[in-house]
């Protein structure tokens, strides 16, 4: 964000109901308007008296006596071991495969498959703290895989299935891993580098009617379907403590290689509380998380938080298409909606007219997560559903929802919002010390979340670096303003300096997109001897718009009048779209070293 940026806007506190006018400068002083938003149950005496230790106490209370959680907790077991016959009946997973076909599970067939697949593991020889990944698409074997592995004792490590060779080289073989679960279309990928991987010993192949097995398998490789009919459907799963590593996630780095994030079981408690409380989810929800489990969202809120509360949700194999995604909604009357502001702003670039096709009343509550949401993204929201967007903080680090927009509390569009009941945030200086209300700089987090990470897979130097005088360094740059309200400026290395201004790349694109031509926009800054730094923008087209010259005249000049003179882009491109990793993060850092001619670092996560 600009530093002294001028322009007002008129105050608004009309329910959510009522469209919100357009903000194309969020900065808090600027912008004393907020969206008001529906209130969760409870949620104000859950605010008031919220400590970790009582979130630990609410999740042992919810399991029977048999799985007490004082000193243990397996995550696999909590969430579909423990429930009452009553949920063990109802259903999980609504999965949806690739061409349209509905397929129903409940808890109780998942707790058997999951039990099949940890006696199958056991049979192997797998122990406690041993690395097993999961290379799959959006199956359900990839579900029920991750909590069969856990049950084990084991970690988990879920692959994109985009993944190609390097990159599921890079990971197998920095996690040492000895097993890995993937399907006869993409073995072929993983046998490529086999040789290079000499811990992994046993290959399980899921096979099905659509991807059967071609060819004979070799040694220590099983079929799947064949293999797990063999093994019991109980199992007692192993005692794991609270801080045994359960779930290993790959950060992609801007150089060298992707590091392992291991988080704990323990990360159960934040990931369940923050799925009942932000993502206010009700025992008769239906809801629809679109992350893969690849992306640490896909296994804490597409897995672990909304079935440790017993909740149904709806699995899409496919990939994006906005008629398809409306007409999941409409059919399976999905409540609660988790997704990307990649996604959102795919939807809105198919336009208005499309989501009228539909009835999409059951929605109730809509959540973003991934990247900063630009405040148009949330009127828009207003428009469509009659909702808007709650945007959520939080990285593979942290595990679970950190600084958010929760039922009850006014959206300030373009906010991260506040920080969640038990976490800590403050903004710090390059001293690591607190700055005061309304100064920029880094931002940290105390220590305190059970869900926070354990380290970085055999990179302690590392993972100490990420802590100074007792904050987590998260690596962003925030404000925060008088009201509580946290302000993301961007990544500690993408804040551009252009003549002494220190312009966030957040706010600029922010202001591009509300153009009515610009469906998305990445901003860099790039060396210049003049000014140090200037502004570059690269965005793609809006349906229905061609690029000019006159066009890029138009839109910069837009930007500049919503801003400032130095914080409009000098420079603009317009590409067919933007490169983005399968998380939906727009890849600025790509953009920039492609720009100066720089080494691209890791590309494992691009999404194409």
């Amino acid at each position: 964000m600009t530093s002294n940026a001028n322009s007002s806007h008129t105050s608004n506190t009309n329910a959510a109901k009522q469209t919100y006018p357009t903000l194309p400068n969020h900065r808090p002083e600027n912008n004393p308007s907020n969206i008001q938003t529906q209130h969760s149950e409870g949620w104000g005496q859950f605010s008031e008296n919220f400590n970790w230790d009582a979130a630990h106490q609410e999740l042992a209370a919810s399991a029977p006596e048999s799985h007490c959680i004082t000193e243990t907790i397996n995550k696999g077991a909590f969430c579909v071991d423990h429930h009452p016959e009553a949920i063990q009946k109802k259903t999980a997973l609504i999965w949806v495969n690739k061409i349209g076909e509905t397929h129903r599970f409940t808890f109780n067939d998942l707790r058997k498959t999951s039990n099949q697949l940890a006696n199958g593991l056991a049979q192997l020889g797998i122990q406690p703290q041993e690395r097993v990944f999961v290379y799959l698409d959006r199956v359900p074997e990839l579900y029920t895989s991750i909590l069969g592995i856990l049950k084990t004792g084991a970690i988990a490590g879920p692959l994109f299935s985009a993944f190609g060779p390097e990159a599921i080289l890079d990971r197998l073989k920095t996690s040492e891993a000895t097993t890995i679960i993937t399907s006869p279309s993409l073995k072929p990928r993983l046998d490529s580098v086999r040789k290079e991987l000499p811990h992994l010993k046993h290959v399980i192949v899921v096979d099905s009617d659509h991807d059967p097995i071609q060819g004979n398998l070799g040694a220590g490789e099983y079929p799947y379907r064949e293999w797990i009919q063999k093994y019991d459907s109980e199992f007692e799963a192993h005692r794991t403590g609270p801080e045994d590593g359960s779930v290993m996630h790959f950060t992609s780095g801007t150089t060298g290689k992707p590091k392992g994030a291991l988080h704990r079981h323990k990360a159960l408690i934040s990931q369940r509380a923050t799925a009942k409380y932000i993502l206010d989810l009700q025992p008769d929800d239906i809801y629809w998380c679109t992350a893969d489990p690849g992306w640490v969202t896909g296994t804490a809120y597409g897995i672990f938080g909304p079935w440790s509360l017993g909740i149904t949700q709806l699995v899409y194999e496919g990939g994006f298409n906005a008629d398809t995604w409306y007409q999941l909604i409409q059919e399976h009357h999905v409540n609660v909606w988790y997704t990307a502001p990649t996604a959102i702003r795919m939807l809105m670039k198919a336009g208005l007219d499309c989501p009228k096709k539909y009835d999409l009343t059951s929605l109730r509550h809509l959540c973003s997560v991934g990247e900063p949401l630009n405040p148009e993204a949330i009127q828009w929201g207003l428009q469509a559903f009659d909702l808007p967007f709650h945007d959520t903080w939080w990285q593979t680090e942290t595990g679970s929802m950190h600084i958010v927009n929760q039922p009850g509390l006014a959206i300030k569009p373009g906010s991260m919002g506040k920080p969640f009941p038990g976490v800590t945030a403050a903004i710090l200086d390059s001293e690591w010390n607190p700055l005061p209300t309304g100064e920029e700089g880094h931002l940290a987090i105390r220590p305190e979340a059970p869900s926070l990470f354990k380290t970085y897979w055999n990179q302690p130097e590392k993972y100490n670096s990420k802590f100074k005088n007792g904050w987590y360094l998260t690596g962003d740059r925030a404000m925060k303003d008088s009201e509580g309200y946290f302000w993301f400026i961007g990544r500690d290395d993408d804040v551009i300096n252009t003549a002494g201004h220190l312009v966030g790349p957040f706010e600029v694109e922010s202001a591009l997109v509300e153009h009515p031509a610009v469906a998305e926009a990445a901003v860099i800054g790039k060396p210049d001897p003049e000014r140090m730094e200037i502004i570059k923008a690269f965005i793609s087209l809006a349906e229905g718009h061609q690029a000019s010259d006159e066009l890029i005249e138009e839109i910069r000049l837009f930007v500049r009048h919503r801003l400032a003179a130095h914080a409009y882009p000098r420079e603009l491109d317009i590409l067919d779209s933007l490169p983005k990793t399968r998380s939906g993060k727009i890849m600025r850092r790509l953009l920039k070293a492609r720009e100066l001619g720089l080494p691209e670092g890791d590309t494992s996560t691009l999404e194409d």
